[in-house]
This record gives C-alpha cells, sequence and structure tokens, in this order.
C-alpha cells in the first residue's frame, strides 16, 4: 500500500431498502423464471421517484470484436478504444471497437491464473486523461491484488504496460470465488468486490477482506468516511461480488453469487451485513440486509452490471442470458425479465456505452462454456 496523496471527505450517500420476501410473476422478454423482487412498500422519499418503465427490449447492433481468449474485465478510453483483460492469458489488449482490430497491450507481471483466479477486472484511473494509468485485480502466487500500470501506447505492441505498482494486497484467493471486479465510483473513490474463496467464514469477520465490497482511495489507502475506521471495509458478509454499479443518485449497487438456491442483486448501505453464510437471498434475520431480486443459481450466476436509464442490466454465466431490472429508487420496480437467453452463451461484462447502448462480453472460454468458433467476442447492444 502506498501513502495517501489527496484526502477526499465526500462520502456516498447511499441509503437501502430492507425489504421482505415475496415473489413476482415473469414478464416481457423471456419469462423471469424463478427471478423474484422484494415486496413491501417503498419509503416515502422512494416513492416520489418515478419507476423506470417494466417492460423494456434488448437489440443487439453488431459483434465488436470476437475470437478473445478468457475475457474478463472491459474499460472504455475515453478516446475511444476498448480495454479488455484476459482472466488466463494475464494480458491487456485493445479494441478498436470501429473496425474491430486488436491489439495487445502487454502482459500484467505477477498474474498467477488457476480456476476462477488470474487477471480479472480493470478500470481507468479518475485522473486517466492526465496520468493514463490502468488499475487491475488480480490472482498472484500468494493473493489477490489491485495494481496499477502507466499505458503508453506510443510505444510497440506489446510493450505499452509499465511495471506494475501494487496498490492494495492481501485480499483473499481461492480456486474459486476470487470476486475481481473493480470500478471508480462518483466520489472518486476506488471499490473491488471480493469473494470469500470458498472459506465461508471469511465474510462475517469484518477484519477479513474476503467476502466483502472494499472502498479504497486511489493510492489504496481506507477511504474516508468508510464505515469501521481505518479500515477498507465498506461491507460485508459477501459470497462472491462481481458486479458494482451507481445510479444517477450516487447510489450502489452489487450482483453476487449464490451457493445452490439463490443468486442476489443488492442495493448496499455503508457499513451493511448481507447474510452470507448465514442467509442465501432473503432472511427473516432483521440485522441481515436482504436483496432486492433474487434468482436461482441456474437461471443466474451473475457477474458484471450496468447502470442504464432507471435500470440494472445483469450479465449471467451460467444462465446465459441478460437480465433487465428496472429500479424505483433502490427497490425493484417490476419483475427482472430476461432477455439473449442462450444466444451468446455465457456472459460476463456489460458496460454502459453512451446512451441508450452497452458493450457485453462473452465467457465461454472460461472452461465452464461450450466455445464455438468466434468465441469469445465484444458485442454493441441497444437496450431500453
Amino acid at each position: 500500500m502506498i501513502v495517501q496523496r489527496r484526502a477526499v471527505t465526500a462520502v456516498l450517500a447511499a441509503t437501502a431498502l430492507l425489504l421482505t420476501a415475496g415473489c413476482s410473476s415473469g414478464g416481457g422478454g423471456s419469462p423471469a423464471g424463478g427471478a423474484t423482487t422484494a415486496s413491501g412498500t417503498a419509503p416515502s422519499a422512494q416513492a416520489t421517484e418515478s419507476a423506470a418503465p417494466a417492460k423494456g427490449s434488448v437489440k443487439v447492433l453488431r459483434t465488436v470484436a470476437e475470437g478473445l481468449k478468457t475475457p474478463w474485465g472491459l474499460a472504455a478510453l475515453p478516446g475511444g478504444g476498448l480495454l479488455v483483460s484476459s482472466r488466463d492469458e494475464g494480458t491487456i489488449t485493445r479494441i478498436d471497437e470501429r473496425t474491430g482490430k486488436t491489439t495487445e497491450l502487454g502482459r500484467v507481471s505477477g498474474v498467477s491464473p488457476a480456476g476462477e483466479g488470474g487477471l480479472l477486472g480493470i478500470a481507468l484511473s479518475p485522473d486517466y486523461a492526465s496520468d493514463h494509468m490502468i488499475y487491475a485485480y488480480f490472482t498472484s502466487a500468494s493473493d489477490n491484488r489491485i495494481v496499477r500500470m502507466l499505458y503508453d501506447e506510443r510505444k510497440p505492441a506489446g510493450e505499452q504496460l509499465g511495471a506494475p505498482d501494487t496498490v492494495f494486497k492481501g485480499i483473499p484467493k481461492g480456486i474459486i470465488h476470487n470476486g475481481g471486479r473493480i470500478a471508480f465510483g462518483p466520489d472518486r473513490m476506488l471499490y473491488a468486490g471480493t469473494g470469500e474463496s470458498g472459506d465461508r467464514g471469511l465474510a462475517q469477520d469484518r477484519k477479513s477482506l474476503g467476502g466483502k465490497i472494499l472502498r479504497l482511495t486511489p493510492e489504496g489507502e481506507p477511504a474516508p468516511g468508510n464505515p469501521f475506521p481505518g479500515s477498507p471495509v465498506y461491507s460485508y458478509g459477501h459470497r462472491n461480488v462481481q458486479g458494482l454499479a451507481w445510479d444517477t443518485r450516487q447510489r450502489l449497487f452489487a450482483s453476487e453469487f449464490g451457493q445452490d438456491t439463490w443468486d442476489e442483486l443488492n442495493a448496499i448501505v455503508p457499513g451493511g451485513n448481507y447474510g452470507w453464510p448465514q442467509a442465501e437471498g432473503r432472511s427473516s434475520d432483521p440485522g441481515l440486509r436482504n436483496p432486492m431480486a433474487q434468482w436461482h443459481t441456474d437461471e443466474a450466476s451473475p457477474s458484471g452490471i450496468a447502470y442504464v436509464d432507471g435500470v440494472i442490466w445483469m450479465a449471467a454465466l451460467k444462465g446465459q442470458r441478460l437480465w433487465r431490472i428496472p429500479l424505483q429508487g433502490t427497490r425493484a420496480s417490476a419483475a427482472p425479465q430476461a432477455f439473449l437467453t442462450g444466444d451468446y452463451g455465457r456472459l460476463r461484462t456489460v458496460v454502459p456505452a453512451g446512451g441508450d447502448k452497452v458493450w457485453l462480453v462473452t465467457s465461454n472460454t472460461d472452461g465452464r462454456g461450450t466455445p464455438k468458433k468466434g468465441d469469445d467476442r465484444v458485442l454493441e447492444a441497444e437496450v431500453k
């Protein structure tokens, strides 16, 4: 961890609803199947917020690039171009979104891929325009960690990444449940979703970094205003967080893998306990935060999420579909809809592409999919 170079006092004004169990029928797109949303009355503050339309649509416009190897994270460059990380190769590749041309920036040294671990999420520095720094979450020989690297596109292909500077380390690693999604929030702080690495007890241990959402400064220090003084832990009781997104009111949402029964979409509050391993899905325990929506694991196994126009879009791996969850505040305002079911196989990442469009990354070469010619790929889709 390196020394903090700036103090930021802004803290997310995140609020979330403690929801009780209930089911909603499926509708629109593909049927919602086992997906359920929470019932109950929204607080008055949320009741004044307009609900997103209950029904939507998805149209895949084109394949941007194909033939990728174990793609995981995606970051859109401000001047054009998409960066994609390869879990097993440990490389970052730039894609020209107009022509589909791919250029390998280089290999990230120190990546030790195994099972679900490897080079996972990537994010651009909030000061990317001036510092040209790429942040990456990866599995090393000893842990999961976050590094940052200088990207110099003036250098030859394959040599454009500077040496990794370790920002944060010591996140438990495992063959499974490594988490891996990182993102800078509206407060310019760095958020990381971690997994409990198969050791369930870590999720409830606030001294452990496993099974958490972490909130850090760009230099890797616990962010000012965190709920537990001196700790990077922002929320806990998670099994395996791989999706992070904020709405226009700076409220954080996260997707989470369940075990055998329920996958979750949660509205995150600072210091919240999201239940694992005491609860999978909704619980009657008043000390635990209930998910705003949940799915049977064979319909979801969620990874990346994106917020677009009042809707959370959630990529599903085992479920091989894109879920649409319309919001009213921090509650699901209607039953989730499933789209693209089985059309492109496993979906790993979804990222806003501006307006009503998103980038989608498939994950059929991750050892659990059934690769076809041309897999894996990046898609551009219109969502409503």
